[in-house]
């Protein structure tokens, strides 16, 4: 039974009538008779069809219904060797070969939910529960910092404790905390779905994407799997990201926890749901698309019973669907994967990774791993240096740049260079001047010895002279001490 100041709190934060401008009839935009019978009626398609939707998907057109579950219910290996190779070159034309990186941080593992998968869930005594206070946080920020990131995602457990004010005062205290030449420049927040009227408030002090995850689309297994809780209202966190959007948050990003219930329909209803936030917000859809599979997590049972999780084969090809359907959009591919299962699967149109992840609470600043304290258990421990490294030596540059959302490329904006297959045109020197900037302050002689041909490399690709010639004289001010120079 919930106490009677968090069931107090829950009916605080949850605002029903926020919803209801975006329903149709009472209804939400997840129809699962209408993706099951989508599914079903493209069991079997042809191969010209398949070939018909990648060049769809080539030419950057965000796919339809049933485009997508053609694309699921092929059989064809050739097709998905097809499809793999359209995954790349459209995530190659929309984003060039940059690879953005990230930090998890983790703030707080207090929780008032009880999802039966997940490690942090309220009845789970086997967790060591903390949350830092500001001193401590800057702790980690300034050990992130002194690794090279420039980039944080904030998690939050939903608990009264990380309220939208905490998450703000945090937020700040990532933005203010410098060391020599380094800064996080920006900050994403992973926590509670809010109301319009507290999403003002993260809008207010610089939040970057706020993430919220769905975790399962299907409404019947979402109130199997989140008995109790904030997460236990399935609606409140479908529209927690149209909320955000009308609060002002320009990039939100979406996400389904793969291992839940079938893949195919997570699928769809990603889709579904970068459908529905178009139709609302002038073809805006969301900045990124996160899909994380089910890990192993302390005293956590549930992990090894269920069903539904999906081979190393099988999520290659969910990632590459995904990649065909919404074009434009940015793509996480987390630590939760081991290194070898990433370097297969970022070739298919990642844009996204983190690296040097700690996802214990404090665990930054002890260099501690610390299995009582996280939420599941990482697959991919490699250093950032080490990570950035290996990315070299696949022939992709990582971008540390935080300028698109300083110089107003946000949303429409952003979302206008995406769908044209523009925005690389500007990420592109900015990765490269940030990638510099990595390979003299923080990159070891290994990774410099891989980094620094890269460079060279991708500025003789860029296409226009005067681009080139500005990122080469900002180069140059860089290696006399300048940092922080963009486009």
């Amino acid at each position: 039974m919930e106490s009677t100041a968090v069931q107090e709190w829950i009916a605080q934060v949850i605002k029903p009538e926020q919803n209801e401008k975006y329903k149709v009839d009472g209804n939400t935009f997840i129809d699962t008779a209408y993706i099951n019978e989508t599914l079903l009626a493209k069991r079997q398609p042809e191969k010209q069809e398949i070939r018909e939707i990648i060049a769809k998907a080539l030419d950057l057109y965000r796919l339809e219904p049933e485009d997508t579950a053609a694309l699921l219910n092929c059989t064809d290996e050739d097709l998905w060797d097809e499809m793999y190779t359209a995954g790349l070159r459209i995530k190659e034309k929309v984003y060039g070969r940059r690879i953005v990186t990230f930090a998890p941080l983790y703030i707080s593992n207090f929780c008032v939910n009880n999802c039966v998968y997940c490690g942090y869930r309220k009845s789970n005594e086997h967790i060591d529960r903390q949350q830092l206070n500001m001193d401590e946080l800057r702790k980690e920020i300034k050990t992130l910092v002194n690794k090279g990131h420039k980039r944080l995602i904030m998690v939050y457990g939903e608990h009264p404790c990380s309220d939208v004010d905490y998450i703000a005062e945090t937020i700040k205290v990532a933005y203010s905390t410098k060391v020599g030449n380094g800064e996080i420049r920006r900050v994403n927040v992973n926590a509670a779905p809010e109301s319009i009227e507290d999403y003002h408030k993260l809008k207010e002090v610089g939040i970057g994407t706020f993430q919220v995850f769905q975790e399962t689309y299907h409404p019947g297994v979402y109130k199997r799997l989140h008995p109790s809780g904030l997460k236990a209202n399935y609606e409140w966190r479908l529209y927690s990201l149209h909320r955000a959007m009308e609060a002002g948050i320009d990039d939100v990003g979406i996400g389904a926890l793969f291992g839940l219930y079938d893949w195919k329909f997570e699928v769809m209803g990603l889709l579904a749901h970068t459908i529905d936030l178009e139709k609302h917000f002038n073809g805006v859809g969301p900045h990124t698309i996160s899909f994380p599979r089910l890990e192993p997590a302390v005293n956590t049972p549930f992990v090894e019973k269920t069903s539904y999780k999906i081979d190393d084969d099988t999520f290659k090809k969910l990632v590459t669907v995904l990649r065909l359907s919404v074009p434009y959009t940015g793509m996480i591919l987390t630590a939760r994967e081991n290194a070898a299962v990433r370097q297969n699967v970022i070739p298919v149109g990642i844009t996204q990774i983190d690296a040097g992840s700690n996802i214990g609470i404090g665990g930054y600043a002890r260099e501690a791993l610390d299995y009582n304290r996280q939420q599941f258990i990482l697959g991919d421990n490699r250093s950032l240096d080490e990570a950035v490294r290996d990315l070299a030596l696949m022939g992709r540059i990582t971008s540390f740049c935080t300028a698109d959302y300083r110089c107003g490329r946000t949303g429409s904006c952003f979302m206008g260079f995406a769908k044209e297959g523009k925005i690389h045109n500007l990420c592109m020197p900015n990765a490269i001047l940030t990638f510099k900037e990595y390979l003299l302050d923080y990159a070891s002689e290994e990774t410099k010895k891989a980094g620094e041909p890269l460079i060279e490399q991708e500025l003789a690709a860029l296409p226009n002279q005067a681009v080139k010639a500005r990122t080469e004289e900002y180069l140059k001010r860089i290696e006399a001490g300048e940092r922080d120079l963009f486009f």
